[in-house]
């Protein structure tokens, strides 16, 4: 009884509840109505026939009409009698068999049931919960970082402000809770003093409110903005944002370091105190057929090769990987050591034919503004006029004509880059072009993580998802500064030298036979060393960098003890 008061209450305090309790009402009373003017004829015209009734039994038999059923058992004799049972009859099967249970469906059942699910939707947290995140839009970065955040152990709240919306999510084993994102008590109930960060990935005016509300409430707390307009930079850390992420500009710049065009180079990907991280193609290098024990590239230039990709599929190299066309080196070395990578391969893939962008929107754009920079020739094919910057490098008209293609310089280009907000059409592109041209370079971009596969079969070389860029970029802001995930089972991380393994060299502790983990640089002394040698003693009071998955560092920690 308790519980159904509560839903009760819970129905009532809506909006849309008490407006289909009215027309519910209204629809009842207009019933009664009817059921009454019935009635009074009813006695009218029995009247005329000379047969005489009580009241009661005027409503029985409208009411026995109206549902048609009809016992018999009252009648009328005459024509202008039957004529009324008829007109009673039909409109009683329109009333009582088709509007009845159509107006207690759509504005009593469903609500009643939509009103049952989102009453079980909390609208606070615990006042012990600390050190959480606060995500404010349940979107494909959003569910992206809520599977990161759940993998390492984080603690994180996802505000929602549709009830039924948030119950669903819920029963999706999502913690979420109900609240208003621009009213500063939805954020005293979540508990955002003792936050850890809040992320905001709606639209760009919905975000600035709400960094503009949580600012308020809390200053010291990181807030992390997304923005597709590159105005709204500014204005949203101007509202109180610590950083706000250009996610188009950061997928145009991913998609575009891919391409063969301009040298086999390496391209940094990210920084861990003094050492850099960096992606480096393999495609039509000398790298390629060789095993990475073969390469020879750290007794030449340095560098550690800590992973491979193969068509967006990370593996951990062996000595034994064999290197192929498909293959990105991620490597790991100082600014010397990438500079020293850079200047064996830099010659290879060098080509002046301009590559082909598909789209001139902001990913398009951002694109665009990474070959300038490193003087890459380029063509952007868009459809759209109103995108069309430079009439010398973009030509008007659909990439799916070929035609259009062709002038654009398909034929000679070394690389494609497909960028539209279209799954379906970067498919079709993909195909298309592969068929067209089987030995061009396509690098494409992917809405939602589960057409990343589509795309691969459909023709891609390397594809890029906004969610899982996104949700990276956010959860490396969210990590300590010993800590830097490279992608999804790989991160870095610094930590003391243990116990167990000073005054010992990399061989003799065996660190990646036994768990996994990559021993890439030893910090002793404020010297940050790269890369250090594996025979070679590690010094007490020093700090190790690791890389490796969570399940390859916890290994690491159960075998070799205390820090």
């Amino acid at each position: 009884m308790k519980f159904f008061s509560s839903e009760l209450s819970f129905f009532l305090k809506q909006p849309s509840g008490r407006r289909n309790l009215k027309l519910v009402l209204r629809f009842f009373i207009i019933l009664v109505i009817l059921i009454a003017v019935y009635t009074i004829l009813f006695h009218i015209l029995m009247a005329r026939e000379g047969q005489s009734y009580s009241w009661f039994t005027g409503v029985y038999w409208t009411l026995t009409v109206m549902s048609t059923l009809g016992f018999g058992d009252v009648i009328f004799h005459t024509d202008l009698g039957r004529l009324f049972s008829s007109v009673v009859l039909l409109s009683g099967m329109i009333w009582l068999l088709v509007m009845m249970p159509f107006v207690f469906m759509e504005f009593f059942y469903q609500p009643w049931m939509k009103a049952q699910l989102a009453s079980r939707t909390p609208r606070k947290i615990s006042a012990d919960i600390r050190d959480h995140v606060i995500l404010t839009q349940g979107n494909a970065i959003t569910f992206s970082l809520i599977e990161l955040l759940d993998e390492y152990k984080y603690q994180y709240v996802l505000l929602e402000s549709d009830p039924i919306r948030a119950a669903e999510l819920q029963d999706s084993g999502i913690n979420v809770v109900v609240g208003d994102m621009h009213d500063p008590k939805t954020y005293k109930r979540i508990q955002i003093d003792t936050a850890d960060m809040l992320v905001a990935t709606s639209e760009d005016k919905i975000n600035t409110n709400t960094v503009f509300t949580v600012h308020e409430l809390n200053e010291k707390m990181p807030i992390i903005s997304t923005a597709k307009n590159r105005l709204s930079v500014e204005i949203m850390k101007l509202a109180g944002a610590s950083h706000v992420l250009e996610l188009g500009n950061m997928m145009g710049n991913s998609l575009a370091r891919r391409t063969l065009s301009g040298g086999a180079r390496a391209h940094v990907i990210g920084r861990f105190n003094k050492l850099l991280i960096a992606e480096a193609l393999c495609m039509r290098t000398p790298l390629v057929g060789k095993k990475i024990v073969e390469t020879n590239l750290r007794a030449s230039v340095g560098i550690q090769i800590i992973g491979v990709w193969e068509k967006n599929v990370f593996k951990f190299p062996e000595p034994n990987t064999r290197i192929t066309n498909n293959t990105v080196l991620v490597i790991v070395g100082s600014i010397e050591q990438i500079r020293g990578y850079n200047e064996l391969f830099v010659i290879y893939n060098f080509n002046e034919d301009p590559v082909v962008i598909i789209g001139g929107g902001r990913v398009g754009r951002a694109a665009v503004k990474n070959f300038d920079q490193r003087k890459v020739a380029y063509r952007v094919v868009e459809k759209l006029p109103g995108r069309i910057q430079e009439r010398e490098n973009y030509i008007l008209g659909d990439a799916a004509n070929l035609e259009v293609l062709k002038k654009a310089g398909i034929d000679d280009a070394p690389a494609v880059i497909i960028t539209p907000h279209d799954d379906d059409m970067n498919i079709y592109l993909s195909i298309f072009i592969r068929r067209l041209k089987p030995d061009i370079q396509i690098i494409s971009r992917a809405t939602k993580e589960k057409n990343v596969s589509s795309l691969y079969r459909a023709g891609s070389d390397f594809v890029m998802s906004d969610s899982s860029m996104g949700s990276h970029a956010i959860f490396n802001l969210l990590k300590r500064s010993d800590f830097l995930m490279l992608t999804e089972g790989l991160s870095l991380v610094q930590m003391p030298l243990p116990k167990k393994l000073v005054m010992k060299s990399i061989v003799e502790c065996a660190i990646r036979e036994k768990t996994g983990c990559q021993l890439v640089a030893l910090n002793h002394n404020g010297v940050m060393g790269v890369n250090p040698d594996p025979f070679r003693p590690l010094p007490e009071n020093s700090e190790i960098v690791l890389i490796g998955s969570e399940e390859n560092q916890n290994k690491f920690l159960q075998t070799f003890g205390d820090l």
